[in-house]
């Protein structure tokens, strides 16, 4: 089992909101689609970022892949869910949490 954890600043991520081209290479189109609609956009991208760095974290000893080939996509129930390289990766789970301020994220490979 390994553990990853990632905190970021959402105030960071308010810049990139329009940035075609960062969202692009950072995000999945999933994530972007999920994230720019909301009115905190901003936290919801540094939430998904946050994660992405939590799971490269706690996968680093065996990953054979870039942190762009992560993404974290919502399931119906609302749970973050990870998927690498389009597939959904079942031997990890991940918590996210924000404030106005700042977002974390948990992940736990097993």
């Amino acid at each position: 089992m390994n553990i990853g954890i990632d905190i970021e600043e959402v105030e960071r991520f308010i810049k990139y909101v329009k940035n075609k081209k960062f969202l692009e290479r950072v995000f999945a189109k999933e994530e972007i689609s999920h994230s720019i609609p909301r009115k905190n956009a901003a936290q919801c991208l540094a939430a998904r970022f946050a994660a992405k760095e939590a799971v490269w974290k706690a996968l680093s000893t065996r990953n054979k892949f870039t942190i762009t080939d992560i993404s974290v996509r919502n399931n119906k129930d609302g749970k973050p869910q990870v998927y690498i390289k389009n597939k959904k990766y079942k031997r990890i789970d991940i918590s996210l949490s924000h404030t106005d301020k700042y977002v974390a994220a948990v992940a736990i490979a097993f």
